[in-house]
């Protein structure tokens, strides 16, 4: 299709319109039932058209809007990549099942999921669904480059399973007429890298693919970001990523059209989480936690909105439903296009051990607050971190800080030595939530009913909470084995060091 602009119609779902979207599953399944396709893509925030994005435009991500339901405040429960997948594919909260640190149960220390938790791909296998995970293009590879090559997508889960839940990386090899369980994985924001020489090979793909990249210039920060030159250029590189990954998915609904599936393919459009950035990826504001969520096919409306809160964990519940599949009780995910469903009340979020970096976060949003809890207040906001710190973009932002060259925000929120217990934001009227209104005596009320609010959810959720020493060295050491680049190794024990003693010492 062309790149004209799309705009998306005006039209929001209340709870009483909610019935307008039609049951997929019937006893009916004389026309074959639905097969269902996810789009997950990495590191990308709702950067859409459809989604307000002004500086590129996205047409066929706004294709599916247009076609399908658009969800404007989707979330996910946890803000990097294996937790939020573990989560995703199990339809379950990281925490309730134990898999809720980043890349944990990869060697010594394995992980098991709880009896009644099971990934959803052995579900469709066992319905008769052919279950795949790739690009969605054969011939292409997960950043939409040709390849002689085709693999598995990314699973990065954070407990045993079994491989043989995929039939295969493509839906092609089915047997005919059998429906398919399809995982497009795309490396999205990945793409741009975090280096100059990641930046030079993304304008390049784009002078050739598009005749033009993103200039810097044209691209808003959040206010906690200085207008610096290297800020710019990867913010407008990390835009570029968008528009590729958008050209990806047209792709992938190209060859749907062209295979004659698409009429009954049920096609859900997510990212992993929000850009990786200082304040984005791995933490909690909308920076790094609020998603796309736009879902298109059979039985789904045109052009609608809901505004109502939705987490990414819901994905598993609707897609089993949709295939007529039943969903186990122990789901905490929920059918959100249920013709009885009831919107939430609160969703929930988490951040635990990213990398070397241990941590504990757990946040709740209702309609109009999000409020956080910050387990270890006497550690910095931007605490050591190999895999962050690594970053062309924390590297110029330490080196701004030491020139003099931040305003006060950016110090307040980035460089801060400590961190605020709790934190109480009206997020929808603070876009960038950078008031926190936890002191403020107007919001006592508001702040002691969502404390109690999250405190229930731990409680009645499991919360496994954080590691325990010995299993955060077995973890740790089978991350550094695994790091050949011998820098990288030693940066990463030097931040596991101080993690131990920080814990030794009760900070």
């Amino acid at each position: 299709m062309g790149e004209k602009r799309f705009i998306m119609k005006p039209i929001v779902l209340v709870f009483a319109m909610l019935t307008s979207v039609a049951v997929l599953c019937s006893a009916d399944t004389s026309s074959g039932r639905p097969n269902i396709l996810w789009i997950v893509v990495d590191d990308m925030s709702a950067n859409f058209s459809c989604y307000g994005e002004k500086t590129i435009e996205t047409p066929h991500v706004d294709r599916l809007a247009a076609e399908g339901v658009r969800f404007s405040r989707a979330y996910a429960t946890s803000p990097v990549c294996s937790t939020f997948r573990s989560a995703m594919i199990t339809g379950m909260y990281q925490t309730s099942i134990g898999v809720h640190h980043h890349r944990s149960g990869r060697g010594e220390h394995s992980i098991q999921l709880p009896d009644g938790v099971r990934p959803v791909p052995e579900y469709f296998q066992e319905a008769g669904y052919w279950t795949c995970i790739g690009s969605g293009l054969p011939g292409f590879d997960l950043k939409g480059n040709p390849t002689e090559r085709d693999r598995l997508g990314k699973t990065d889960y954070n407990f045993d399973w079994d491989k043989d839940m995929y039939d295969s990386h493509d839906w092609a090899g089915r047997a005919e007429g059998q429906p398919f369980f399809m995982q497009v994985q795309l490396n999205g924001g990945k793409i741009r890298g975090a280096s100059e020489a990641h930046y030079e090979a993304i304008e390049k793909r784009m002078l050739a693919e598009f005749g033009s990249a993103t200039e810097p210039q044209s691209v808003e920060l959040p206010p906690y970001y200085p207008r610096d030159s290297v800020m710019l250029r990867d913010w407008s590189t990390y835009l570029d990523s968008v528009k590729i990954t958008d050209r990806h998915v047209g792709r992938v609904i190209a060859r749907l059209t062209k295979e004659g599936l698409l009429e009954n393919t049920l096609v859900i459009f997510f990212t992993d989480h929000g850009i990786s950035h200082a304040r984005g990826k791995q933490f909690i504001y909308d920076e790094g936690s609020r998603i796309p969520l736009v879902i298109s096919g059979p039985g789904i409306g045109e052009s609608e909105t809901r505004t109502d809160l939705v987490e990414h964990i819901d994905v598993a519940a609707l897609s089993l439903a949709a295939a007529c599949i039943d969903i186990s009780e122990r789901m905490e995910g929920r059918d959100i296009l249920a013709p009885n469903y009831r919107p939430k009340e609160a969703v929930f979020a988490a951040r635990d051990r990213c990398g070397e970096a241990a941590d504990r976060i757990r946040s709740v949003r209702t309609d109009d607050y999000l409020y956080i809890k910050n387990f270890y207040p006497e550690r910095p906001f931007l605490m050591p971190s190999e895999y962050k710190d690594n970053k062309l973009i924390l590297k110029r932002l330490r080196q701004l800080r030491s020139e003099g060259k931040i305003g006060p925000l950016t110090e307040k929120l980035l460089f801060s030595p400590t961190r605020p217990p709790e934190e109480l934001y009206l997020y929808k009227e603070d876009r960038w939530q950078i008031r926190n209104l936890a002191e403020n005596p107007k919001h006592l009320a508001a702040l002691e009913q969502h404390r109690s609010r999250l405190d229930r959810w731990i409680e009645e959720t499991g919360d496994q909470g954080p590691e325990t020493l010995e299993v955060y060295i077995l973890e740790t050491e089978d991350q550094m084995k695994s790091t050949r680049n011998v820098e990288s190794r030693e940066r990463y024990r030097e931040s596991s060091e101080l993690y131990l003693r920080w814990m030794r010492e009760g900070k």
